[in-house]
């Protein structure tokens, strides 16, 4: 009789099937303390410590057991062409995730020790990206992949496949769905703007900029989960807006680094274009979520995540149709919006003070994201009258017309973007620059590492 793993019981059931599948025992374990089900575990084995790592289901993407059992096969021929992987012990049915080997090292090259380390691992991933895009793609033939063969292909890549989950997703939700004009316009733009002429076809890391380090050494190349063939410069855009929430270092360098070693000049048009496509694939999966999130979601993570990322696609449009951004004013103080404004204080306040408790690394996790939404409650509370008044107004002269309700007027926005496409740009881009803008301040502390991200220039 098989057993559902459910939040309670997950911990228990996968610590089971290590020491069914792998032997020895389990002596050590905590949870990731993320969005997705992830432990570490050190498993005792032969009187040795084989450190694990268990990789779940990716939000936003479903239970997808094909996606997961897919990045495992991907593990299993990159460690064949000595890339830097993790070596891969199985598959756990329930909960469904990956066992693999917990390398040493950790994320993120801002907390490199000095900027010479930052250098040295940049170097050594942009040597294995380079590495990879050589293999020959008849080494994937395993995975089913389908291979572009034009530039439209390689441009959109799997732009379809997210689209097409995202209409179904807002069609789900009816009436409590968000209208999403910037969306629709920006797909719009990707598919009259796809670059001509790209020929190459190559696996990709796609989320790339995805490792770990340690002592001035890359120990892994991680998240595979998206991994599909296309165009190079798909890879390098990656690495741009990577570098938003995980700056990298100089971009440039390292760009000039791979053309060194693939002896290929970088399309910089190319690499624009899918820096607009891949910014735009974290709104389009996340658009429901953040319309009607469900429990337990940190929320103001993923409002970040869209907004920020939104702000990316738009912001770089603007700058290939030569189009010029204004900031909107925004609010320069805290003021007491209404007599209410006490209590987001009181409840920001208390949440703070139970952060300050020693517990496990979940509790902390639940603690921290009730803490950034009330945080974010008080902002609001602060700050969005003035701020919602300004979209109204701007919308108002966009649609010609008084707007009573930002659900109105994004609704009336969405239908113009459909019915007249791109010829309006000139007016709405601006506009999707500001309102994001503002959606970001209102953010402001919750957005932690993406707070103030700008896109590294290609030159």
């Amino acid at each position: 009789m098989e057993i559902e793993a459910t939040d309670n019981n997950a911990e228990k059931l996968a610590v089971e099937w290590i020491e069914s599948n792998l032997g020895g025992r389990v002596v050590a374990s905590h949870s990731q303390g993320r969005w997705r089900n992830a432990w570490f575990f050190k498993l005792e084995k032969n009187g040795e410590i084989l450190p694990l790592y268990f990789r779940g289901h990716r939000p936003g993407l479903g239970k997808d057991t094909r996606r997961l059992k897919f990045e495992l096969k991907v593990y299993e021929i990159l460690k064949k062409y000595n890339l830097p992987v993790p070596e891969v012990y199985g598959f756990c049915p329930a909960p469904e995730g990956i066992v693999m080997e917990h390398c040493p090292g950790r994320a993120n090259l801002a907390t490199a020790d000095s900027k010479q380390e930052q250098e040295a691992v940049l170097d050594q991933y942009i040597d294995a990206l380079a590495a990879m895009h050589k293999i020959p793609l008849e080494a994937f033939e395993s995975l089913s992949l389908p291979c572009p063969t034009t530039s439209e292909e390689r441009g959109l890549a799997d732009m379809a496949y997210w689209e097409k989950a995202f209409r179904q997703q807002k069609s789900r939700l009816g009436e409590r769905a968000k209208p999403e004009p910037l969306i629709e316009f920006v797909l719009l733009w990707l598919k009259a703007n796809v670059p001509e002429n790209r020929d190459s076809t190559v696996f990709l890391h796609v989320d790339s900029g995805q490792f770990i380090f340690e002592k001035n050494r890359l120990t892994a190349m991680l998240d595979f989960e998206l991994a599909m063939l296309g165009d190079p410069a798909a890879d390098l855009a990656g690495l741009r807006t990577r570098d938003l929430s995980e700056p990298l270092g100089d971009l440039r360098r390292a760009f000039a680094r791979y053309e060194k070693i693939t002896a290929k000049k970088i399309d910089s048009n190319a690499v624009d274009f899918h820096t607009v496509r891949f910014a735009m694939m974290t709104p389009l999966p996340i658009a429901a979520l953040c319309a009607c999130p469900p429990t337990g979601v940190n929320l103001p993570q993923y409002l970040g995540w869209y907004y920020t990322y939104s702000r990316v696609s738009i912001a770089l449009i603007a700058k290939k149709q030569g189009i010029t951004l204004t900031e909107p004013l925004l609010p320069t103080s805290s003021l007491l919006a209404n007599e209410h404004q006490p209590v987001y204080s009181a409840l920001r306040n208390q949440i703070e003070l139970l952060k300050k408790f020693p517990e496990g690394d979940e509790i902390q996790y639940q603690l921290d994201i009730a803490f950034r939404t009330a945080v974010y409650l008080q902002r609001i509370n602060d700050f969005s009258a003035v701020l919602e008044k300004d979209n109204l107004d701007d919308l108002s002269v966009i649609l010609e017309r008084p707007i009573a309700s930002m659900k109105q007027g994004l609704l009336l926005l969405e239908s113009m973007v459909i019915e007249k496409g791109l010829s309006l740009s000139s007016m709405l881009v601006p506009f999707f620059y500001r309102y994001c803008q503002r959606h970001l301040f209102l953010l402001g502390p919750c957005l932690r590492e993406l707070e103030g991200a700008r896109l590294q220039p290609l030159s």
